[in-house]
């Protein structure tokens, strides 16, 4: 997880994929944090992504840096805890002029029953679970 973790920080931004209906819907995303040894991503509640990630968790999401990229799908689950959610602005302190724990928007989600996938051209692919 903490390689995942860290390729998602290296490539910048990654692409996360949800489900709306019968839609899937792709945006670019930035944020990855590791707290209390899970993958945590970070939304606001007013956006679409929460919306479709309440109503069906599955999602996946995809990086790709120097000719490298993981893809992992699993579930994301609110995680509400004020805690989870001042951990990730402290380790994004650049989005604390948007959001605030206690703002009731910022939004934090984890990673469960997910696989990551390396691949690489010309490499064979390595899974990861966690």
């Amino acid at each position: 997880m903490k390689r995942v973790c860290e390729f998602l920080k290296n490539a910048g931004v990654y692409y996360l994929a949800t489900v709306e209906g019968d839609q899937p819907r792709v945006r670019p995303f930035g944020t990855a944090h590791i707290f209390e040894d899970k993958l945590y991503i970070q939304t606001g509640k007013i956006k679409p992504t929460s919306k479709q990630l309440l109503a069906n968790p599955k999602a996946e999401i995809c990086a790709f840096k120097d000719g490298a990229w993981v893809r992992i799908a699993g579930e994301l689950i609110e995680d509400d805890r004020t805690e989870a959610r001042k951990s990730m602005l402290d380790a994004y302190p650049s989005l604390r002029h948007m959001y605030d724990e206690n703002d009731g928007n910022t939004q934090v989600f984890y990673f469960k029953n997910a696989t990551a996938t390396f691949s690489a051209f010309g490499k064979e692919s390595e899974v990861v679970e966690f």
